[in-house]
This record gives C-alpha cells, structure tokens and sequence, in this order.
C-alpha cells in the first residue's frame, strides 16, 4: 500500500486475541524532502457507532453505564464508566449497527436516527472511525428490559441534560464520545 508520501513496506501481525494488532514499517516523504523509514503499531478493532437518545420534551437523556477494565486500570477506582450507547459495526451500515446496539443496550427500538459526524478517536494509535448519531425518544417509545447481551452488565441511566453536563465539569463523565454528543446536543438547543 502507498500514496505519494508513504510507501507501506511491512506488516507484521503482533496479536489477533481479542482484535487486532499490527506493526507497520513504512517510509515517509518529510516536508524536507527526504525519506524516513519509521515504524507504528496500530490497534484495528473495527469501526463503530455511537447514539444519544434525547427526549425534547423533558430534555432528557439516556446513557449507560458499564465496567470499561482500560480505564480501571488508568486510575478510575471502580471502572465503571457513564457512556452514550455505542458499538461495532460488525459488517453492517452504521445506520443499522447503531439501532441494533442501542435496542441491545438500552432496549429502545427508534427506527428515526441522525447522524451527525464522523471521527477518528485515538488516530495515533487506534484505526477506528465512529459515526456518531442522535435521536429523540418520549415515554412511549418501544422498549424492551435492554441492558446489554453476552457478558454485558449494563445499566440505563435516564438523566436532565442539565444534569449530564453538569457532570461532565465534574469529571463524573469522562467517555470522549459522550461527552462530544452531549456538548453537541446543548450547542444545538443554544443556536435553535
């Protein structure tokens, strides 16, 4: 593989246990001029999607909560860690891959979705692109018990934006993409 500025000269498979982990030799075409033959190790576990439930009306939302053992081990005392529904897209379209994972770990079945960006989430070490989303729920919305599937522990947080943002600033959450849907969501209800 290579473009006009890198040239891939290998690819070495370190790991394939849980996902996959690749070093990659390559040379690279500086701003100077000159060719460099750097290495990188890259972590492929697939791309993913991410969705925000919000009810307007109440100006609610839903998130979950769940034990993530990387952060247990950065210094989160418990692991536990509030999040927007997310998960891989497992060969599907993001569309449908994000209204599978929201029913599995909320339980809520919306069909309507937005989806709103793109990203890149760790792009110096992790391959994954999310396609992040947002959707509006009431009362009446379908829903089943949720919760996650396999081992999955995960708990449904129904909770005010304003409280939800209030929590950000106090580092209670601290999940990236959470925190980008929920400061997205508030900056919309700030420019409507």
């Amino acid at each position: 593989m290579s473009t006009g500025r890198v040239q891939i000269t290998e690819e070495k498979l370190l790991s394939d246990n849980w996902y996959i982990l690749k070093r990659f030799t390559f040379n690279y075409l500086g701003k100077n001029g000159q060719w460099t033959t750097q290495q990188r190790e890259a972590y492929d576990r697939g791309n993913g999607a991410t969705i925000l439930l919000h009810n307007p009306q109440a100006d609610t939302v839903i998130l979950t909560c769940q034990f993530r053992l990387p952060t247990f081990v950065n210094g989160n005392p418990s692991g536990m860690l509030i999040e927007a529904c997310a998960g891989l897209l497992d060969d599907d379209h993001p569309d449908d891959a994000i209204r599978r994972e929201m029913e599995e770990e909320t339980g809520y079945r919306i069909q309507s979705v937005q989806k709103i960006m793109e990203a890149y989430m760790s792009p110096g070490s992790v391959t994954e692109k999310l396609f992040f989303y947002l959707a509006n729920y009431t009362a009446d919305t379908e829903r089943n018990a949720g919760g996650g599937i396999d081992e999955e522990e995960i708990d449904i947080l129904e909770l005010p934006l304003s409280q939800a943002m209030d929590m950000i600033q106090r580092g209670e959450i601290m999940d990236g993409k959470t925190i980008m849907l929920l400061q997205y969501l508030r900056l919309q209800q700030l420019v409507n």
